[in-house]
């Protein structure tokens, strides 16, 4: 067999040692650290990476309060909708009540609905002579006039209102009576225009 001639290539296994790692930053002659470009770059890329992370971070943040406010108030609408369901039986307990239907067992069942109600902020209002206020009232009807008060104010109350903590779940539906000698606003302007 004959041998194949020698051009210059040295066995593969003695270059290693000479060829440098890719990507490893090249060291000095006297040992010093690699350039500065290379640490410039890790640097920034340190920098980016904790801006994500900050990001990241304010975005789960975010996140977390936007699914706890969105909870707690499916809970307030889901309180909200139990109570207003219980709106009718609380009015047919206050008429049992007003007339004296409401005795023994039926009462004690009666008085503790209330104050389970209570417990979550169902209030109830709408009551004669309290000053008349639309967010409130439903006035149906207008009583005249009265000496007695000195605003409008409800005469008579049709259906008790309730609200929850400052929310109206129901209007109460009143008539109103306004105080003595008050002259509608519309006969005001009237005058006002003839001058």
């Amino acid at each position: 067999m004959t041998e194949q001639p020698d051009h210059g290539q040295s066995d593969p296994s003695v270059d290693e040692p000479e060829v440098a790692a890719a990507g490893a930053p090249e060291a000095s002659p006297e040992g010093e650290a690699p350039a500065a470009g290379a640490d410039d770059s890790v640097e920034r890329q340190l920098a980016e990476r904790t801006l994500d992370l900050q990001r990241l971070q304010a975005e789960y943040v975010n996140y977390k309060r936007r699914v706890d406010r969105d909870r707690e108030l499916m809970r307030k609408q889901g309180r909200e909708d139990v109570l207003t369901a219980l709106l009718t039986v609380l009015d047919d307990i206050g008429r049992a009540e007003e007339h004296g239907e409401l005795t023994g067992g039926f009462k004690a069942v009666a008085d503790s609905l209330q104050a389970a109600v209570a417990k979550y902020e169902l209030e109830a209002f709408g009551a004669p002579g309290e000053p008349f206020d639309p967010a409130l009232h439903e006035a149906v009807f207008h009583a005249g006039e009265s000496a007695d008060v000195d605003t409008t104010s409800v005469a008579q109350v049709m259906r008790i209102g309730y609200k929850v903590g400052d929310r109206v779940v129901r209007a109460a539906t009143v008539g109103v009576v306004d105080p003595a000698g008050e002259q509608p606003a519309e006969a005001d302007d009237d005058e006002n225009d003839e001058q």
